[in-house]
């Protein structure tokens, strides 16, 4: 609901790693929203092969984790953006349309 407030018209939603990866390598979409708890891979793993396929695809990491490290391991990584689950819905929507419109002003090489 949140991302249709802010005007995302196409979300695909997965339920599995697998079928993430899938959704990804199927539609390619501009951003994706990662949940660090999605069955059958690390989230490291799914990062990475996220990015195996899409080297320029912005990762926004959604997670009821507030833990530091895994904070600054997802940045590392290339994240963009973590949002914590639990943040005041406002300031949700504040924070992924900063990231959305971060997403809209990178350059796109053609």
């Amino acid at each position: 609901m949140l991302l249709k407030q802010l005007g995302v018209t196409t979300i695909h939603e997965a339920g599995s790693s697998e079928e993430a990866l899938e959704l990804f390598r199927t539609h390619r979409p501009e951003v994706v929203l990662l949940d660090l708890i999605l069955p059958g891979a690390t989230p490291q793993q799914i990062f990475n092969e996220l990015k195996h396929i899409d080297p320029d695809v912005p990762v926004i990491v959604v997670s009821a984790q507030n833990s530091l490290k895994v904070v600054e391991e997802m940045h590392n990584m290339g994240a963009i953006a973590y949002i914590l689950k639990h943040t005041p819905r406002d300031q949700m929507i504040r924070m992924m349309g900063e990231a959305l419109d971060w997403v809209d002003e990178e350059p796109s090489e053609t």
